[in-house]
């Protein structure tokens, strides 16, 4: 019997799957420092780029983070400087750490870091989200690096991806210490909590406010503390799942560049903070250079296209479109990694 295009493409996706998972275990296994990202850091060679591994106390937690430093750092000079904040369920050994190194590589000093209550970090209950947390880690961040060595304070950038672009948009409304902003797929966490992704729970948002009130009841009352999300997920159900977000995210976090430090699981409490939060909110405080990046085929990229036309009063903005991109493949797909980074690059050196 022929097989019709629906089992195909699972069994497509089921060879492709056990495919990358062979080669991100090979990958995980290689690299000491825990990096799932390709080309990744290996060792530190004098003259090259070199990571640093690095904790600092954030508001009694303490937060693991990795600092990049360019090829030649030396540091009695002055270098600019990036902070980059990671996705939604993401961790600094991912995208946020490609980025990362790749801006080194540029010539810029890096941070990447675990927010608080997920990744390495500390902070309980596990995996905590909320936007007022996620927006300080970003200025934590700042702390951080404006004090490291050879770091011109007042040549600060930051890029935020997915998730923590949203964060970022938010953090850099007042605080003034970055002077360009960048984003990268940008994802509102509180609008697609509150309404669903694409507008597609909007009947349902005052049931889920009331099991998120629930949850918060039931923890103060010392009971188990819910979580939402996904916690693991088969083949098959990865290759029925309709949008390219969501199918492509979990092929990412839960197959081709899996970390045990990464989950998409959050306490269901946290809603009562992120469905009544917009990343877009207050736009029109940021001043600073603005440069937001979107796939052109990413179907998330609405959330870009809103925040981007609320940001009135930005000095100069650019929305960078990549051709053919999706989100998830914007923070892997060599071609369109290496766009991105360009012209974040030509945006930092104009900029800072």
């Amino acid at each position: 019997m022929i097989p019709n295009m629906k089992t195909i493409r699972i069994i497509l996706t089921t060879i492709i799957v056990a495919v990358s998972i062979i080669s991100s275990a090979q990958t995980r296994a290689k690299n000491p420092f825990g990096l799932v990202y390709g080309d990744a850091i290996t060792e530190n060679v004098k003259g090259k780029v070199n990571i640093h591994t690095v904790k600092y106390n954030l508001n009694g937690i303490e937060i693991a983070a990795n600092v990049y430093t360019p090829a030649g750092y030396d540091a009695s000079k002055q270098y600019s400087a990036v902070v980059v904040a990671h996705p939604n369920g993401g961790i600094k050994e991912q995208a946020a750490g490609l980025y990362a190194q790749q801006l080194a590589e540029a010539g810029y000093i890096t941070i990447a870091a675990d927010a608080a209550y997920q990744g390495a970090s500390g902070g309980e209950p596990r995996h905590t989200d909320k936007p007022a947390f996620r927006t300080d880690d970003i200025r934590g961040m700042a702390d951080y690096i404006t004090r490291y060595a050879g770091v011109d304070a007042n040549r600060l950038g930051v890029l935020g991806i997915c998730g923590g672009g949203g964060y970022t948009l938010k953090a850099t409304q007042s605080d003034k210490r970055f002077k360009a902003v960048a984003t990268l797929s940008m994802f509102n966490s509180g609008e697609v909590r509150r309404n669903g992704f694409q507008n597609s729970q909007i009947a349902t948002i005052q049931e889920r406010l009331q099991k998120a009130s629930d949850a918060r009841a039931q923890e103060a009352a010392g009971g188990k503390i819910i979580y939402a999300g996904v916690a693991s997920i088969t083949d098959e159900e990865i290759a029925k799942t309709s949008t390219d977000l969501y199918r492509e995210g979990y092929e990412y976090y839960y197959r081709t560049h899996a970390h045990p430090n990464s989950t998409f699981l959050y306490p269901m409490s946290s809603l009562l903070d992120l469905m009544t939060w917009d990343a877009d909110a207050n736009m029109d405080l940021i001043t600073q250079p603005l440069l937001m990046i979107a796939g052109s085929k990413a179907d998330t990229k609405y959330m870009t296209d809103e925040a981007f036309k609320k940001a009135i009063n930005s000095k100069n903005k650019e929305l960078f479109v990549i051709d053919g991109a999706t989100h998830i493949q914007s923070y892997w797909k060599p071609e369109y990694v290496s766009q991105a980074v360009t012209r974040l690059t030509e945006f930092f050196g104009e900029n800072l």
